[in-house]
């Protein structure tokens, strides 16, 4: 099963290339910190399983969208993966070794409970990772996510939890801040028409089917216009030390 809609993002349409390396760097990204049994949160259809498994002892996804996860037991069927609603996390106490949980706790409304979850299932000493869209890279408001948070915002909701916070970003060369220039011009074209700013203040139920129309079309014209958006790859993308000099945040929390 595929559900290539913006918000996922493809790894097979031409258009969604720039989005789905920036979504496969943070996978590379975390390979150096990846130790025994780990836990992906949000697998989503099994983007970086590739990436993570050969690097740990286990590995275990867990996802709300059954047919996804079905589709995934098929394909890995040497690894774990179980649907759920997050959270609470439907794992015994001090699990996992390592916890990755990447573009997903802009999904999650009650974020300090998913945190505090994710501590949980943790063993003493262990590791998550997590990333989310820096707000301040943010182009218009997306009507999927619940939240989105500036770098002191989600340092300050992880210290809350987590002993051990480093903040980091995922930024990328020229290229990827090229593209991302002429995406925000792109964006602002079509924002001119939103004289009354209905995008913040409509409920976003109402705006889910336009934002996925205008996105994919966008896109598409990017993909045209910028000659170098088919060309990206995940090695376009790397950890940055401030976090707001990324496009995502990317933070490691240690138990």
């Amino acid at each position: 099963m595929r559900t290539y809609t913006t918000e996922i993002a493809s790894d097979k349409l031409i258009s969604d290339n720039p989005i789905h390396q920036r979504l496969l760097s943070a996978y590379v990204l975390a390979q150096p910190f990846l130790k025994g049994k780990l836990l992906e949160v949000g697998c989503g259809e099994g983007r970086g399983v590739e990436w993570l498994a050969p690097k740990v002892s286990a590995y275990t996804g867990i996802d709300k969208i059954g047919p996804v996860v079905d589709q995934l037991k098929a394909s890995f069927p040497q690894h774990h993966f179980q649907q759920a609603h997050i959270p609470p996390l439907p794992f015994d106490t001090a699990s996992f070794d390592t916890v990755v949980s990447f573009q997903v706790i802009e999904h999650i409304s009650l974020d300090k409970l998913f945190l505090e979850e994710i501590y949980r299932v943790l063993k003493p000493g262990g590791k998550a990772i997590i990333s989310t869209p820096n707000i301040r890279h943010t182009l218009s408001r997306n009507p999927w996510h619940v939240r989105e948070y500036t770098p002191k915002e989600l340092e300050r909701l992880c210290r809350a939890v987590f002993p051990k916070v480093q903040a980091l970003g995922v930024g990328g060369n020229e290229k990827v801040w090229a593209y991302h220039e002429e995406n925000r011009k792109s964006v602002q074209r079509i924002m001119r028409f939103d004289i009354f700013n209905l995008q913040y203040r409509l409920p976003a139920d109402w705006l889910k089917v336009p934002y996925e129309y205008l996105n994919r079309r966008n896109r598409s014209k990017l993909q045209k216009r910028v000659a170098h958006a088919v060309e990206l790859s995940y090695q376009d993308f790397h950890l940055v030390e401030s976090p707001d000099q990324g496009l995502d945040l990317y933070y490691i929390l240690e138990k």
